[in-house]
């Protein structure tokens, strides 16, 4: 499929709502548990896309429509959610999280972005130059990849509970 801002927007203003449908209420033993080693909990994801939110697509599509000459984007600090969420609820990460989504897309709605403007380019500090419709396509996919690893995560702690069957759950033997 080609990038689509209206199938982008289909996708990105659906994740806060999917999360909580997935997420809220759930006990601690869903949300607070991982893989095992470094890996993620759902709780930690939730505090990965908030703090994308705040610091990482919105800006980086603001840099790429600015007039500034240097394009280049901050770098991304992929494990700042273990200082920024420390002390919060998964509830309180979920609220932040369709708060944050609905003022970006608000944002990017306001900017009636144009064929011309979604080619425009910015530079990734460790992958190079982008285009903005790339962007917005990373943020989509990104979104999805999460919800893949949250569901994934959550499997993971029945693994032994789901007995012989394990052999039949694929997301068990990724």
């Amino acid at each position: 499929m080609e990038f689509d801002l209206h199938k982008t927007l289909e996708i990105l203003e659906r994740t806060p709502g999917v999360l909580d449908s997935l997420l809220g209420g759930l006990s601690q033993d869903w949300t607070d548990n991982n893989e095992g080693s470094e890996s993620w909990s759902p709780f930690d994801v939730l505090g990965h896309l908030v703090h994308g939110e705040r610091t990482d697509w919105l800006p980086r599509m603001e840099l790429i429509l600015s007039e500034k000459e240097d394009k280049t984007f901050e770098p991304f600090d992929r494990f700042a959610q273990f200082r920024h969420s420390k002390g919060k609820t998964a509830q309180e990460l979920l609220d932040e999280f369709r708060a944050l989504r609905t003022r970006n897309l608000e944002a990017v709605r306001a900017r009636n972005l144009t064929p011309e403007e979604l080619r425009l380019k910015g530079f990734h500090p460790s992958l190079g130059e982008a285009s903005l419709s790339a962007l917005l396509a990373a943020w989509t996919v990104h979104d999805l990849n999460h919800l893949a690893q949250i569901s994934r995560v959550m499997a993971w702690q029945y693994r032994e509970a789901v007995g012989p069957w394990k052999a039949y759950l694929g997301i068990l033997n990724a």
